[in-house]
């Protein structure tokens, strides 16, 4: 926790701690070879993990060439993002000629996809989170590609069982999650076919102050609204650690392709948060639904073993969150469904 404020300011104070590399990460850009490209870097993780890539490079003190990929429907985040030394390209990845139109990196992030909104169009689901990995799979044949997945993919355990491990079966519920299965299916196949390193990230779940599971419960909280337990448990690691562990896993891509679950250490119980958000928002609490005996969770022990435990812990995130809720600073507006049971989000 060494130089961690008690409260962050604003959101460039915020972007700071999100792209902040870890000594292990510019130690890694000092012994990766190539260039490096983020497809769909657009969005809620995207902008800081490139940044701290930037960063990385920087401290290293190497030169690496930095692209973003995205529609960029918000022209803010595009400059911004370019503020930071990061080329952009502009273009829809499921546009075949503007995808093939792109450079062949050595390094690929993969963080394009769709959740928000996934059962009102279903057809796009599909092909952004099962169509574009296969195009891209063969595009990128030759470049190692680490890409974002979600523990979306394994079915409810037992609240008590530690959460799901990469060796459990996946057991997707609702079209969202198993178009996710079927991205990572996409990506074992290229992995397969053309020997391509490649890395499976499921995240379960990032979260700063600004949107995630916390913010989620929080708003519920300072709006003197119901929170609902019928998703008692879950898992949330903050963000920058998540960053600095997403990034790290270029170096284990492997083909086979590599899977790992990127979490936090512990299973955070729904009603034990809603209430230390309670006590920070001086509110009472209440609450709707009954915890059930299941739910989704993972366990991180083997990204623990590889990268190490994260280094803010969940009750920081909780005080920032809340802090920063209190001054009404801005939301992204995205709420996580993280309470949905039935996978349709």
């Amino acid at each position: 926790m060494k130089d961690y404020p008690d409260k962050i300011k604003n959101e460039a104070e915020l972007e700071e701690l999100l792209s902040r590399p870890s000594a292990e990460t510019v130690e890694l850009f000092k012994r990766l070879e190539g260039d490096i490209l983020f497809l769909g870097i657009a969005g809620k993780i995207g902008p800081s993990l490139a940044h701290m890539t930037k960063r990385a490079c920087l401290e290293a003190g190497i030169k690496k060439r930095i692209i973003g990929v995205s529609r960029f429907s918000n022209p803010a985040e595009k400059d911004l993002i370019e503020s930071w030394g990061i080329e952009t390209i502009q273009g829809d990845l499921l546009d075949r000629k503007y995808l093939e139109s792109l450079p062949k990196v050595k390094n690929v992030f993969f963080l394009a996809g769709m959740k928000f909104g996934s059962e009102e169009n279903l057809s796009l689901t599909w092909a952004m989170n099962s169509f574009l990995p296969a195009l891209v799979a063969e595009y990128f044949k030759d470049s190692r590609i680490v890409a974002y997945s979600t523990g979306c993919v394994y079915p409810m355990v037992s609240v008590d069982s530690g959460g799901s491990k990469e060796t459990n079966k996946p057991e997707p519920v609702g079209e969202y999650a198993q178009s996710c299965l079927g991205r990572e299916r996409m990506f074992e196949y290229g992995s397969r076919k053309y020997k391509t390193p490649i890395a499976l990230i499921r995240l379960n779940y990032a979260v700063e102050p600004r949107y995630g599971v916390l913010v989620d419960i929080a708003t519920k909280v300072k709006n003197n609204q119901p929170v609902d337990l019928t998703m008692g448990y879950f898992n949330a690691i903050w963000q920058g650690d998540a960053n600095n562990m997403v990034l790290r896993s270029m170096e284990h891509t492997a083909s086979p392709a590599w899977i790992v679950n990127i979490a936090g250490p512990e299973t955070l119980r729904v009603r034990d948060v809603a209430l230390e958000f309670g006590k920070l928002f001086n509110k009472e609490v209440q609450f709707t639904g009954s915890e059930a005996e299941t739910a989704l969770l993972s366990n991180a022990e083997q990204a623990f073993r590889f990268f190490g435990k994260p280094n803010v812990p969940v009750q920081k995130v909780m005080e920032w969150t809340a802090r920063w809720m209190e001054e009404d600073k801005k939301l992204l507006g995205k709420p996580t469904y993280f309470e949905v049971r039935d996978g349709k989000y």
